[in-house]
């Protein structure tokens, strides 16, 4: 692989930042294999170790392919072991983060997309850390970033992310569930091109409340909010809310081009069992397209990284040069 001393030449293409993830998860090897099946047909900047890389191409039995690195370095070989979580390979990862937003500001990368890194690694090292959509929105002063989850059939809004049920109610406000219903909106718009999105907010009660019976929160809270953005909205079709498994169902079907989930399953249980292969999270809300695989790091398997699957890399990797370009676009 080039070094990070090598200048990188000019090209109209759009440039693709990857970073490696936890290097002891698997993230190493789905960054490899995206690169093979890749290569010649997306430029990609790798953020990460080349140590770490060279380890992880020798257990898959293949020749590291030439590929713009950044090496920083950041991991000593004597005390690393793939598939262990630890403080060291958690702040590596976060510099893998931080490196590629630097070269995003100097105009070195069009768009990043980040292999998975350990929350539970990160806060244990020490650091104050909910996800990679909480801390590249932290970094670049974005306010309400939104977490939109792709696959090949569905593509979902989440209003809420990384919390326990039980605080979803209280972190479910007018302004919260607004701003995510204009976010989605205006994503659909710039990355996708669809000129007038058809948008379903799903219920967060059973049967979307049954009309109050079984909760409030839809007469009180969700109901208020599509009536006054379909006052003020004429770009776009907004419904609900309906019952979820009627809206998802109906989105499957392609009645809708987005479904606005109240909560993080509401999500990620239809996407995963519909089509987990072409799985993506996409960030909207940042100054640049940030993609993303749809799982963790499994460091259950991360020692045989022949096992490591590498398809919804690959397909968040050809989703944010497509957003990027059609961003450009619009």
């Amino acid at each position: 692989m080039r070094s990070k001393n090598n200048p990188i030449s000019r090209s109209p293409a759009i440039r693709a930042g990857l970073t490696i993830g936890d290097p002891a998860g698997i993230g190493p090897a789905i960054a490899l294999k995206a690169l093979r099946q890749l290569k010649g047909k997306i430029r990609i900047t790798l953020v990460g170790s080349g140590f770490i890389l060279a380890k992880t191409a020798r257990l898959l039995k293949i020749k590291p392919l030439a590929a713009e690195l950044f090496d920083l370095d950041n991991i000593k070989p004597g005390v690393f072991a793939p598939g262990r979580m630890s403080a060291e390979c958690a702040k590596a990862s976060i510099e893998y983060l931080d490196t590629a937003l630097g070269l995003l500001k100097n105009n070195q990368i069009d768009c990043l997309v980040t292999c998975p890194i350990s929350k539970e690694a990160v806060n244990l090292a020490g650091a104050r850390f909910s996800g990679h959509t909480e801390y590249l929105a932290e970094r670049t002063g974005s306010n309400d970033p939104v977490m939109m989850l792709v696959n090949k059939k569905l593509k979902f809004s989440l209003v809420t992310r990384h919390i326990p049920l039980k605080d979803v109610c209280g972190r479910l406000t007018g302004r919260v569930l607004r701003n995510n219903i204009l976010a989605a909106i205006k994503g659909l718009n710039s990355l996708f091109l669809i000129e007038k999105p058809r948008i379903v907010v799903c219920g967060l009660n059973p049967h979307a409340s049954d009309n109050g019976l079984i909760g409030t929160e839809e007469k009180r809270l969700i109901i208020p909010v599509i009536q006054e953005l379909k006052k003020e909205i004429r770009g776009a079709v907004i419904e609900g809310p309906l019952p979820a498994d009627v809206a998802i169902s109906r989105a499957a079907r392609g009645n809708f081009d987005c479904v606005i989930a109240l909560y993080h399953d509401q999500a990620l249980i239809p996407l995963k069992l519909t089509d987990f292969d072409s799985g993506v999270n996409l960030t909207l809300g940042l100054p640049f397209v940030r993609t993303s695989p749809l799982h963790g790091t499994a460091f259950d398997i991360a020692k045989r990284p022949a096992l490591a699957n590498p398809n919804s890399l690959i397909a968040a990797i050809n989703l944010a040069v497509k957003c990027t370009s059609n961003q450009k676009k619009d």
